[in-house]
């Protein structure tokens, strides 16, 4: 293991999320995003219940969101010798259907969020798509 690469893809995974997670939070405050509620506050209220306080829910949710992030483009480091904006999407793409099939209807939202909307699919897509670009970009830059 390159314990340097995985360290630089970790913070940019963050970032990449931070980057992903903006319109989330924009489409949700403003009430333009498909989804009730953010995804990981979703998880998290699904994991400790709806009696914990919401701040902390939130505080795990975003803590969670981040570190999620940054994981798996710091494992992308490692199994690729350089890290593009194609990589970068292909995880992205790859996250997404993991959240489809596997998140999504353990918050018991359904495959592809179909049971609350299917542009729950869209919209995921395309925060999946920043985050991959962000993390092919970033990655790239930093390590080429």
């Amino acid at each position: 293991m390159n314990t340097k690469r995985f360290w630089s893809g970790f913070g940019w995974g963050v970032l990449a999320t931070v980057g992903m997670s903006i319109p989330m939070i924009i489409g949700t405050a403003t009430g333009v995003a498909p989804m009730p509620e953010p995804i990981p506050k979703a998880i998290m209220t699904t994991i400790f219940g709806k009696q914990f306080p919401t701040l902390l829910i939130m505080l795990l949710a975003a803590g969670s969101h981040l570190v999620y992030g940054g994981i798996w483009a710091a494992l992308l480091t490692q199994v690729t010798t350089r890290v593009t904006i194609r990589k970068g999407l292909g995880l992205g793409v790859f996250l997404w259907l993991l959240m489809q099939v596997v998140v999504l209807p353990f918050i018991g939202w359904g495959l592809f969020g179909t049971t609350i909307t299917p542009k729950i699919a869209v919209a995921t897509l395309v925060l999946h798509l920043i985050y991959g670009v962000l993390v092919g970009w970033l990655v790239d830059r930093a390590t080429a």
